[in-house]
């Protein structure tokens, strides 16, 4: 069986960093080559006392109030690979290995988490919350792909917020983070948080003590006490795309804008940009997150892979917004091949409408590359007139409310130019 694939990178600009006043949030997810990922949003909700939330493997307390979400996600699954919230807080995940043990059976997968923590924290910090206290509750677990052959990971995450961004890192239940409140800073499939701890799980270090990793004296560096001993081949790699990250990363600090975030993205030198066996980039984020709360932050999706021929469209929560069902995979119910037991037998067929006009796009890249590229071009266009639409609005030229359905429009056009 071929190696699994367990690489992304995720990226946070803030001032002085950005060459704006605002956040900026970028995240590659490189999953499975044949995975569909979805982009689809839930309103804000309510739910009657002591109801229960089904998530991908197992069922946990609803709480009563959950923030309007959008997510980008792979399709048979219920958590997401990233997102946001109304509140202005995004989040992406990365698979690590540790010393902890991946224990078996089903639990919370990290994607749960990143949706757990938007659909319940009204902040950066209000989300690792969520998490870390779901991951004391319930623990970390479960298949990662849609393939009956084992494969688990425990998970760190890169949250971010108007105000500040905090990485965190975990092994098992235990957890630890790290605030980060200005300049760049990038993760990638490896522990990086050393003796700089801002938060952590309370009993981090006994269990370090009591395993043998830490004597108790020295200074406490997380990843050097909780890096495996003999990490995978993937986490190995990893470090080449987190370089290559930071390099990028330094190159433009102090000037990084959406447009710069999706340049890095779309990077292949460094691998960033994914393709390789059997996985690749399935889909890309991008956002801007003002520090002036009275403009609204803007999320950038492609819903398709490899960002180096996709375009971004950016998604702007609203009262009034239409949902974009053409980026919402098909639902298959109680018959859906992850609900089955034993799961993942068979296979459905998860593409939606953009995925499946941006596949036939793709074709006619490689087979007429000429016509490939004056497509291609034509929607690059297109991507840079909704970053302008985006910038006059965020400087107040024109106002937020007429772009509700930019999502909708991008999404619509781009299919139509597949056409």
């Amino acid at each position: 069986m071929a190696e699994a694939p367990v690489s992304c990178d995720c990226f946070v600009s803030l001032p002085p960093g950005s060459r704006d006043d605002h956040v900026i949030f970028g995240k590659n997810s490189d999953r499975p080559r044949d995975e569909v990922q979805e982009v689809t949003s839930y309103p804000a909700a309510s739910h009657p006392p002591g109801s229960m939330l089904e998530c991908t493997y197992i069922q946990i307390p609803q709480v009563e109030q959950t923030h309007a979400v959008v997510l980008s996600k792979p399709a048979w699954m219920w958590g997401a690979e990233m997102g946001a919230n109304d509140q202005g807080v995004c989040i992406g995940n990365e698979a690590v290995w540790t010393r902890e043990p991946v224990v078996p059976g089903e639990a919370l997968l990290g994607m749960d988490l990143v949706r757990l923590g938007l659909e319940r924290g009204d902040s950066a910090w209000a989300a690792l919350a969520v998490i870390t206290g779901l991951l004391e509750q319930h623990g970390q677990g479960g298949q990662c792909r849609e393939d009956p052959g084992p494969f688990s990971y425990h998970n760190t995450f890169l949250l971010v917020d108007r105000n500040e961004a905090w990485v965190l890192e975990t092994a098992g239940r235990l957890w630890v983070a790290h605030k980060v409140t200005e300049g760049v800073k990038n993760i990638s499939n490896q522990l990086t948080i050393g003796a700089d701890i801002s938060a952590e799980h309370p009993e981090l270090r006994s269990v370090a003590q009591a395993q043998g990793w830490w004597d108790g004296e020295g200074e406490f560096n997380f990843s050097q006490v909780f890096s495996p001993e003999n990490p995978p081949a993937r986490m190995e790699l990893a470090k080449q795309r987190y370089r290559g990250g930071t390099e990028l990363l330094q190159q433009h600090d102090g000037s990084v804008t959406a447009e710069v975030m999706m340049s890095i993205l779309r990077d292949k030198p460094s691998g960033i940009c994914m393709d390789s066996g059997g996985f690749c980039t399935t889909g890309s984020m991008v956002s801007v997150l003002p520090k002036d709360t009275s403009l609204p932050c803007i999320h950038f999706f492609t819903a398709t892979p490899d960002p180096s021929r996709s375009i971004f469209k950016p998604f702007i929560f609203s009262e009034c917004s239409t949902r974009v069902l053409r980026v919402v995979s098909p639902q298959f119910g109680p018959d859906d091949p992850v609900r089955k037991q034993p799961r993942f037998q068979t296979q459905v067929d998860r593409r939606h409408d953009l995925y499946k006009a941006h596949q036939v796009a793709l074709n006619t890249m490689e087979t007429n590359p000429d016509k490939g590229l004056d497509v291609y071009e034509t929607l690059r266009d297109l991507e840079s007139q909704c970053l302008s639409e985006i910038s006059a609005m965020l400087s107040g030229e024109i106002p937020g409310e007429e772009l509700g359905d930019l999502f909708f429009d991008c999404v619509d056009t781009e299919i139509k130019f597949y056409q």
